[in-house]
């Protein structure tokens, strides 16, 4: 009787590496480059209607990240009132051919009849790609103000494009809150305390792309603002980095965004557009 061979148990273990490996490198593609859309709502009695608002940050943009027509579809699917694009859209010292995909991002959506009010981050400071996205129609709000009306409400949109916070910054010397329109501050940079101070109806922010790594009912894996490795179980504060953080007279909301800056390096903590419905307060 012929007897079977035993396959040599390195076979077997490259196998099983290479399971392994595609399933590891499988979970890192979705974690980075795959796009979701985050729901979301908050009340105000300033409001007669409902108000779709859609968020957009940190692109970072680069050949090989999520493409704009998958984000151009995401926003379609939401159907909003309004977009607010908040900052990092491409990165620091990015050659033109990447600074071009933000442009034409943001010019598609005007081309498709949305509202574009965008305020910078710390990485897209060039002066010809404001005006490049002025040309194409997006409101660019660095330390500007616009009352726009949608669906019968006033808005108030202001936007700051602070890199840094002196102790003594203060926004009430730059803008004044309005009691007959809702109050939106666009800011890339979170300064809890600071907003909460000023008290708009709604700030929205982003940044810090949601800590990058978020670990299972532990939280974000590392606070940059602080320096604290698992700040949820070593801090003693509040860790900002993504979500809703509510103030006095309004609320705070930081988008995790959609890129990834220096390396794409996401964890349980997926590319995201935010929809926020704004919804009147009986």
């Amino acid at each position: 009787m012929s007897q079977n061979k035993k396959k040599p148990k390195s076979k077997y273990f490259f196998r099983r590496l290479f399971a392994v490996l595609a399933l590891l490198i499988l979970i890192w593609w979705y974690n980075n480059y795959t796009l979701k859309i985050s729901e979301n709502s908050i009340s105000s009695p300033k409001l007669s209607t409902n108000i779709r608002a859609v968020i957009i940050s940190d692109l970072h943009a680069t050949r090989l990240g999520i493409s704009n027509s998958n984000i151009i579809g995401k926003v379609n699917k939401t159907d909003p009132d309004i977009v607010f694009v908040i900052g990092d859209m491409y990165t620091q010292k990015s050659e033109w051919n990447l600074i071009e995909i933000p442009i034409n991002l943001m010019k598609s959506l005007v081309d498709n009849g949305y509202p574009v009010y965008f305020t910078s981050g710390d990485h897209d400071t060039s002066q010809q790609y404001f005006a490049e996205l002025e040309k194409v129609g997006v409101h660019v709000m660095n330390y500007k103000e616009e009352i726009v009306n949608i669906k019968g409400n006033n808005l108030k949109i202001m936007g700051i494009d602070n890199v840094h916070y002196s102790p003594t910054f203060d926004l009430t010397n730059e803008f004044e809150l309005d009691e007959n329109c809702y109050n939106i501050l666009l800011a890339h940079i979170p300064n809890y305390k600071k907003f909460a101070q000023f008290g708009a109806d709604l700030t929205l922010c982003a940044d810090t792309h949601g800590g990058m790594i978020q670990i299972p009912f532990i939280g974000a894996a590392y606070d940059a603002l602080t320096g604290n490795w698992l700040p949820e179980l070593t801090g003693n504060s509040t860790v900002y980095d993504k979500g809703w953080f509510t103030y006095n007279g309004g609320a705070m909301f930081i988008t995790s965004g959609i890129g990834a800056n220096p390396i794409p390096l996401r964890f349980n903590n997926r590319p995201e557009i935010v929809s926020i419905d704004i919804i009147p307060k009986r």
